[in-house]
C-alpha cells in the first residue's frame, strides 16, 4: 500500500518506520492504548490488544483444527495398516496352494470392503493349471500387466479383466494390480478389484497401498509357479 500523507510519506514508509523502530511504542505507550481498530466480528471499534487477541485466538483455532486432521489420519493410517496386517498373516497361513487365491481374495475383500476381487495367474506349475487362478487369459493381458509400473486405477472401459467378476456389469470403476516377484521382474499374474462405484478407483488417486497389496498378493502366489 502506498497511499501518501503529508509531505510525501507513504503508508510503507510509516509501517517500515514502526517495524524498524522497536522501542517507537514503548515511548508513546498511551498512543498504542489509544489505537482503535474494527472488529472481523461485527462493526464496534476495538483496542489494538484485543485485536491482536482475536488475531492470536484465531491461529490457536487453526493449528488445533490441523492438529485434529493429524490425529484423523493418524488413526486412519493405523486402521489400515491393521487390516493390512491380518490379510497378510491370513494369505501367510494359507499353506494348501489350492486354497491361496480364494483365501487372499476373500480376505482381501472382507477387510478392505471391496464388492469384487479376482486373479489370474499365468505360467503356473503343472499340478495347479485347474485352478480357476490359471484359468487362461489373452497375451494382451499379459503384456499390459508387464507393462504397468504401478496399479492402473481408472473406469472400467472394457477391460478384460473386468470379465473375470462374479458380476461383471456392475463394475464401474476398477484396480488393475500387476503381480511380480519383486517389482523388477515381468509379470506373472494380475489382480483386478472391482466396485459399483465410480469415485472408488480414480487415475488421481494414490496407489502406493495397492502397490504393497500387490507386493504382498506377487510373494504369496509366486509359490504356484514351477521352481
Amino acid at each position: 500500500m502506498t497511499n501518501e500523507g503529508t509531505d510525501g510519506i507513504t503508508e510503507d514508509d510509516i509501517a517500515n518506520y514502526l517495524a524498524n523502530t522497536p522501542g517507537f511504542f514503548e515511548r508513546h505507550a498511551d498512543l498504542l492504548a489509544s489505537v482503535q481498530l474494527a472488529s472481523p466480528h461485527g462493526s464496534r471499534a476495538v483496542s489494538l490488544q484485543e485485536r491482536q487477541m482475536e488475531m492470536l485466538r484465531e491461529r490457536i483455532k487453526g493449528l488445533e483444527r490441523k492438529i485434529m486432521e493429524m490425529i484423523r489420519y493418524g488413526q486412519d493410517n493405523m486402521a489400515i495398516a491393521d487390516r493390512l496386517h491380518r490379510w497378510t498373516r491370513t494369505v501367510m497361513l494359507t499353506r494348501d496352494a489350492s486354497r491361496l487365491a480364494p483365501a487372499l481374495l476373500r480376505e482381501l475383500q472382507h477387510q478392505f470392503m471391496i464388492p469384487q476381487a479376482a486373479v489370474r495367474v499365468w505360467g503356473v506349475e503343472e499340478e495347479h493349471v485347474d485352478l480357476p487362478c490359471a484359468a487362461e487369459v489373452s497375451e494382451d493381458v499379459k503384456i499390459f500387466a508387464t507393462s504397468l509400473v504401478a496399479p492402473y486405477c481408472g473406469a472400467n472401459s472394457g477391460f478384460e479383466a473386468a470379465s473375470w467378476f462374479d458380476n461383471p456389469d456392475s463394475v464401474m470403476s476398477l484396480a488393475l494390480i500387476p503381480l511380480r516377484p519383486d517389482r523388477q521382474h515381468t509379470a506373472f499374474g494380475l489382480l483386478a478389484l472391482g466396485s459399483p462405484d465410480p469415485a472408488r478407483y480414480t487415475p488421481d488417486m494414490g496407489v502406493e497401498f495397492l502397490a504393497q497389496v500387490g507386493d504382498i498378493a506377487g510373494a504369496a502366489l509366486h509359490r504356484l509357479l514351477p521352481d
